[in-house]
């Protein structure tokens, strides 16, 4: 059964993987993959010879002597908890994709386009950026990928030369959502699973994610691509800008900040500080916009009307459930694996065969050539099922610089592939990136910076 279970989870990964090639949105191999999983798992219980318990790190004593009614209750309360986990997740996720969107919706970001005066290719490029690095650490690398992009499509004309500069936001958005603990998925997946803290986080990670921005960023200056100036581009003047833009980009971007000095005061998880940020900002939103107090009950008559004059409604139309449903598959699907000690068992595998890179570093901890895989292997497939993975195949304890090290590699090593990122299948989306285009012209870029922040995170962490 487990070897069923397993080829169930190739089969599912291998059909995300090629999503643009088979035409079918990657949400639904994830949730039919997770599904599946677990009915296998609820249907051979019986047959399973170990149980991991997630909640105390550990294989079930005596699994394999216990009823089958006691199997079911364990099953049971493992699903629940993995449930759980994953919702805190989702739930911090939706909250914070909000918050943008209110923003967006007070044309907020429009504050950001108005700091950009040049018109030297190479000046724009170094202000997008470190604005990439800076904006993905606040609202996450692909709600900065979005923002960012949107803002050149309004900046840059040509779109032979847009595409270079989105190629270089990824990177540095990738970058700099790794030493944040809101700033990418996967680094917000450790901080939610008590694996990382916000301070050692940035100790450990900025230097090495500031250098995986720069270095890439500085050669690419260099390149023909950015020599010379921007065309002019007409600005739209018929667009009326709300008075109320630079207010509501300041309050939305504070209250998302204000969420790990949240959960450092009280030990509350982090979507409940996501959510009390969600109310501050969407009650002067209401208050901006001369609406009624309300969140839901959206009229089912003239709803675009509605929406317009409601921007909480408007921002929680344009959220993307797709991305969130994908999420809660892929993290429920490595949680059946988990649960039988697959991963568990794969971790310890791993660990014995992979030479001992840096062991004088850090004793009987895990070899970095692992973890550096774990990035390669992010560009090629996605980086939140192989944290998530990651999760159930160590058993370090908090802030142990292992689970610094994936984050850094996790982060950033998905830029190597333009589908290895949130940040890249996005800007492939907007922008129509080729594939094959992105590793000609990017991926090498992308390489150099990931292998120049590793280097400089395996001497940063000697000081600590």
């Amino acid at each position: 059964m487990e070897t069923i279970i397993i080829l169930v989870f190739v089969l599912g990964y291998l059909a995300i993987t090629v999503e643009h090639s088979i035409k079918i949105d990657k949400l639904i191999p994830a949730l039919v993959m997770m599904a599946i999983c677990w009915a296998l798992i609820s249907l051979g219980i019986d047959s399973f010879p170990q149980w991991f318990d997630s909640a105390n790190h550990g294989l079930v004593d005596g699994f394999s002597g216990l009823g089958h009614e006691s199997k079911m209750h364990i099953m049971e309360e493992t699903l629940l908890h993995h449930l759980g986990k994953t919702a805190e997740i989702l739930v911090f996720l939706l909250g914070a994709m909000t918050i943008v969107e209110i923003i967006d919706y007070f044309d907020g970001f429009s504050t950001i386009k108005g700091f950009i005066k040049t018109k030297s290719k190479r000046k724009v490029l170094w202000i997008f950026a470190i604005l990439a690095f800076i904006l993905s650490a606040i609202i996450d690398n692909l709600t900065a990928t979005i923002v960012l992009i949107s803002i050149l499509q309004k900046i840059v004309k040509d779109r032979d030369v847009r595409i270079w500069y989105a190629g270089l936001i990824i990177i540095a958005a990738n970058a700099g959502g790794a030493w944040s603990p809101i700033g990418d998925v996967t680094t917000t997946m450790l901080w939610i699973g008590k694996k990382v803290t916000t301070g050692h986080l940035f100790v450990y990670l900025f230097i090495p994610s500031l250098l995986c921005m720069l270095v890439p960023t500085f050669i690419a200056s260099y390149l023909p691509a950015f020599k010379g100036d921007l065309n002019k581009v007409e600005e739209d003047s018929d667009k009326p800008k709300s008075k109320f833009s630079s207010t509501m980009l300041y309050l939305g971007l504070g209250g998302i900040v204000s969420v790990p000095i949240f959960k450092t005061v009280t030990h509350l998880p982090p979507y409940v500080g996501m959510m009390l940020a969600l109310g501050v900002v969407a009650v002067f939103a209401e208050i901006y916009s001369n609406s009624k107090f309300a969140i839901s009950g959206i009229d089912s008559e003239e709803h675009s009307e509605h929406a317009n004059h409601s921007p909480v409604h408007h921002s929680l139309s344009k959220i993307e459930l797709p991305s969130i449903l994908f999420f809660l598959g892929i993290l429920m699907a490595v949680a059946a694996l988990e649960s039988l000690g697959i991963l568990f068992g794969f971790a310890g595998t791993l660990q014995e065969t992979m030479p001992m890179l840096g062991t004088e570093l850090h004793g009987e901890g895990v070899s970095d050539l692992v973890v550096l895989l774990l990035g390669v292997g992010s560009a090629v497939i996605d980086n939140v099922p192989l944290v998530a993975a990651s999760l159930g195949m160590f058993t370090e304890p908090i802030d142990n610089e292992l689970w610094h090290f994936i984050a850094y590699s996790a982060g950033t090593g998905g830029s190597m592939l333009i589908i290895g990122s949130a940040a890249g299948v996005v800007a492939m989306g907007m922008e129509k990136i080729d594939f094959f285009w992105y590793i000609k012209k990017i991926s090498w870029l992308a390489f150099i910076g990931f292998a120049v922040g590793a280097v400089a995170f395996m001497f940063t962490r000697t000081l600590f």
